[in-house]
């Protein structure tokens, strides 16, 4: 998939207006919390946030910003992975969870050196990617999606048990998100 297809896919999952009770990030259109909307210069009502506004913010914020186009390059699967996690947990944290699974795999440090968890993709993150796929080959790839999976759906399962409100979306979570 491209971006323009990754895009279409979470605004279709995402759908039109929300705005749950029980959802700390408060109204959202088309994915797109209220917080992100108005940080990007959005005053209007979130009902009314135009889809093209939309796309432009998830191509920006959730896959150049922080450089999954450069991801996408080495490892197309994975960099799909990560812009649904940094969709609906942020960039920072997926980008993270791509690095603790990096730094987990590389046997010790005798494949590539350990690498930050700063959330940033960045030249690091970047040699120890291609390291390990260079090591592991295409199979490495998937082994990395279920890992960066595997940290998100306990996440999950932490949000919900560390607030009850959130076992609201913990089904969904686990059954649109993860896997």
């Amino acid at each position: 998939m491209n971006i323009d297809d990754l895009i279409k896919a979470v605004i279709a999952r995402e759908g039109g207006f929300g705005d749950h009770p029980a959802d700390r990030g408060g109204a959202t259109r088309w994915g797109i919390t209220e917080a992100v909307a108005r940080a990007d210069g959005w005053s209007g009502p979130m009902r009314d946030l135009p889809r093209d506004r939309a796309v432009a913010i998830y191509r920006r914020l959730y896959w150049s910003r922080p450089r999954l186009d450069v991801v996408a390059a080495l490892a197309p699967k994975l960099a799909t992975e990560l812009f649904d996690t940094a969709v609906n947990m942020g960039p920072a944290v997926a980008i993270g969870f791509l690095q603790r699974a990096l730094t987990a795999l590389n046997r010790g440090g005798g494949d590539y050196a350990d690498i930050a968890v700063d959330g940033r993709v960045g030249p690091d993150t970047l040699a120890a990617l291609d390291a390990f796929l260079r090591r592991r080959g295409r199979s490495g790839e998937g082994v990395l999606v279920r890992a960066v999976e595997a940290l998100q759906g306990e996440r999950y399962l932490t949000l919900a048990e560390g607030r009850p409100a959130n076992e609201a979306f913990l089904y969904g979570w686990l059954a649109n998100r993860v896997g």
